[in-house]
C-alpha cells in the first residue's frame, strides 16, 4: 500500500497548492523523471547521497515546482514510497530527492541492497493542489470521496503542526470501499479507525502516475 513519508503543511499547518497549472506531463519529460529517478538511486548506492541535479538543465516543465511522490517496488510488492504534498522545488530536483529518499530512507524497510537494483520498480505521482473538503458528518465525507481518483490528506484538525496522514489515489486498488479507506487513513494519521471528531479536516488531490 503506497502511503508514504510526506512534507504536508506550510508554516500555517495548511497544505497549499504547487506553482503550478497541473499541466500533465509530456512523454518524453515522463521518461526523463523516471531515469533521474533511477540515477538517484544508482548514486545512493555508489556514494551514498542523492543525484545532484541542476534545475536549470531541465526543460521548462521539470523546472516547475511541483510536489511529486516516488513509489518503489520489488516483485509487486512496496520497497518504499516517500514524497512531497507541498511544492517546495523544482520537480526534477524533488523527484531525485524523494527517489533517493525511498530508497535508503523510508523507516518501513531496510535501505536498498545493490542486488536489488536491476530489479527494482519505479512509479511517479505528480500532484494536484490540494482542495479543502467541506463537511459536517463522516457520512458527508464518505459520500464525497470519489474512489480510484482522490488521493486524500486527513489532520486531526487545523492547528499548525496537527497530526495528519495521507493515501495517494493508488491506494484506492487495495481499499476500494470508501468506510474501509476511511478507516486505515485514520490509522495513518495517528487515530483509532473508529475515531470521528467536529474537528477532523480533509483534503483532496489528484495525481499523474507513471512507471518504467
Amino acid at each position: 500500500m503506497s502511503t508514504g513519508t510526506t512534507n504536508a503543511a506550510d508554516n500555517n499547518g495548511q497544505p497549499h497548492p504547487p506553482d503550478t497549472d497541473g499541466a500533465e506531463l509530456a512523454p518524453p519529460e515522463r521518461r526523463a523523471l523516471l531515469q533521474l529517478a533511477r540515477a538517484s538511486i544508482r548514486h545512493g548506492l555508489d556514494q551514498g547521497t542523492p543525484l545532484t541535479v541542476s534545475a536549470t538543465d531541465q526543460p521548462a516543465a521539470l523546472r516547475a515546482e511541483r510536489a511529486a511522490f516516488v513509489t518503489l517496488q520489488q516483485q509487486g510488492r512496496l520497497r518504499g514510497c516517500i514524497g512531497h504534498l507541498q511544492a517546495v522545488q523544482p520537480l526534477a530536483l524533488d523527484v531525485a530527492e524523494n527517489a533517493y529518499a525511498a530508497a535508503f530512507n523510508d523507516p518501513r524497510f531496510p535501505p536498498l541492497d545493490a542486488a536489488e537494483f536491476d530489479t527494482l520498480h519505479i512509479a511517479i505521482s505528480v500532484l494536484t493542489p490540494a482542495a479543502p473538503i467541506a463537511f459536517g458528518s463522516e457520512a458527508e465525507l464518505l459520500a464525497q470521496l470519489r474512489p480510484g481518483i482522490d488521493g486524500v490528506i486527513l489532520a486531526w484538525d487545523d492547528t499548525p503542526g496537527a497530526p495528519r496522514g495521507t493515501f495517494l489515489p493508488s491506494v484506492w486498488e487495495q481499499l476500494p470501499d470508501p468506510r474501509d479507506f476511511l478507516r486505515h487513513l485514520k490509522q495513518k494519521a495517528g487515530l483509532p479507525p473508529e475515531h470521528w471528531s467536529d474537528r477532523l479536516c480533509a483534503w483532496r488531490y489528484r495525481t499523474e502516475t507513471f512507471s518504467e
